[in-house]
């Protein structure tokens, strides 16, 4: 290949919901993205339990592969990122022991707490950084404990560590998926040997930890095509690839799909216990960043009412927003708090969403949301009233003030979620990548592989390369 030739990369984005295969061509300070494949995530249900369906995605990962080698005959490289926590557990032989077992699986309830019963809540902080959240892999290995559900089980790897392995032949976690376990030391970015052993953990188990942007080796089905590890986990990658380039520039980043990530960079974790009593995680991310942000519930609620209105009738976004914005806002305009909590547990599992919504409602008071606009706007009035908490208390506790939201992901194309956020935190709010994620997987690569020209970062090449939209607060 001639220096000057398109080099194409291929990243794999596994989401909760939908996971797709992005061919990206780097050309000169730019890079084109075509998405090749895409399929439903496949989720079991047996048991009582819900599991990953790894058969299945790896299937639609050598499909996706295969396509990208007809489109890309040069194709230069590969990297699989996922959703955290969850993760697969290997026999001697490096199969899977059983499928993945899904976060939103019941048999973490109640473990968390007992959990505190051994180790403090101030003491896994401290060294872990980590949101308390009750489908922590910490929570799941507790619960495949006590169901002895390990087994003869070798080896435990992450969604996208595991696919990775299986494409390289290498079994490593990379570092801003290994983060997400609560059980890496966030200083060190070392596993916590003290959690391990206070928890009777076999430390064996735990392969070695990589830096983001780590060459794995050549696939074993292609030698011409190298693994990459970039940031395993997608909010790793599409944080890289946020396109704030100005140097002074203060900023939060607002990283929005099924669920909402929203947070800043740093070069140091923030351990502080007002930093854990307000709910925030320290994940690690590129180039030995901090990701000091929160978990919030993004557009799960919604995306669950629409598939439920689909089910009785065909039903498209456009029409859906169009039914929003005539709405009337059945909470009021200055009743700030009188808003759904999104985050509360009922809206976690899959089920009837618009009962539940309902429900929430009768039960606080809040009134009746009369048509589908009306629950619509009610969703998206209260996620953007989330998001005006989160970073006011982000900016607390943290210290800093942020001028403006870098908003990312799928979220980034719904105009009225990004003009109701600016406007519920008097914030610019500038709205793209929408596949952020991907964009940032596929620049790791061609970094990793010296196919950046020369002088120009990751997000310069990501701002050139988006199209980007603001939104200004009307009262700014």
């Amino acid at each position: 290949m001639k220096h000057d030739e398109p080099k194409s990369y291929l990243a794999f984005d596994l989401g909760a919901s939908t996971s797709r295969a992005f061919l990206g061509t780097l050309r000169g300070t730019s890079i084109e993205m075509e998405e090749l494949h895409r399929f439903t995530t496949p989720v079991l249900e047996a048991d009582g339990h819900l599991y990953w369906d790894l058969d299945v995605m790896w299937a639609e990962l050598q499909a996706g592969l295969n396509k990208a080698k007809v489109a890309a005959p040069n194709l230069k490289s590969l990297s699989v990122d996922s959703w955290g926590v969850d993760y697969v557990l290997l026999d001697d032989s490096g199969e899977p022991l059983r499928n993945a077992l899904c976060y939103r699986d019941p048999r973490t309830e109640g473990l968390m707490d007992r959990a505190f019963d051994v180790v403090p809540a101030s003491n896994i902080y401290s060294e872990t950084g980590i949101q308390f959240l009750p489908f922590n892999t910490l929570y799941q290995v507790l619960a495949d404990l006590r169901e002895e559900d390990f087994g003869d089980a070798k080896l435990l790897l992450p969604i996208a560590d595991y696919f990775n392995y299986r494409f390289s032949g290498r079994k490593v976690v990379e570092v801003s998926l290994a983060s997400t376990t609560q059980l890496m030391d966030v200083h060190s970015k070392q596993w916590s040997r003290s959690l391990m052993d206070e928890f009777h953990l076999d430390r064996s188990i735990w392969p070695e930890i990589v830096q983001s942007g780590t060459r794995l080796g050549p696939a074993l089905s292609d030698p011409a095509i190298n693994v990459v590890a970039t940031c395993s986990h997608d909010t790793g990658s599409a944080v890289a690839a946020a396109p704030a380039v100005g140097a002074s520039e203060n900023w939060a980043y607002i990283s929005c799909g099924t669920w909402s990530l929203i947070g800043v960079e740093r070069r140091e974790p923030l351990v502080s216990a007002e930093a854990r009593e307000a709910g925030f995680t320290n994940e690690a991310g590129l180039d030995g960043t901090i990701r000091f942000l929160k978990n919030l519930t993004g557009l799960w609620v919604l995306q669950e009412c629409m598939r439920e209105w689909r089910e009785a009738a065909q039903v498209d976004w456009p029409d859906l927003e169009r039914e929003a914005r005539t709405a009337k806002y059945a909470f009021g305009s200055e009743q700030r708090a009188a808003c759904i909590d999104l985050d509360a547990p009922r809206f976690l599992p899959r089920g009837p969403m618009e009962d539940r919504v309902h429900s929430y409602c009768r039960e606080h008071g809040l009134g009746r949301l009369e048509t589908r606009g009306e629950i619509v706007l009610a969703i998206l009035s209260s996620l953007a009233e989330s998001y005006r908490r989160t970073l006011n208390e982000l900016e607390r506790v943290s210290g800093t003030t942020c001028e403006r939201i870098h908003l990312f992901g799928g979220g980034s194309q719904n105009q009225l979620l990004c003009e109701l956020t600016a406007e519920a935190c008097g914030r610019e709010v500038v709205a793209g990548p929408v596949e952020a994620t991907a964009m940032g997987n596929l620049l790791i690569q061609a970094r990793a592989l010296g196919g950046l020209p020369a002088g120009t970062s990751i997000r310069d090449i990501s701002a050139a390369s988006s199209e980007l939209r603001v939104y200004s607060p009307r009262s700014g």
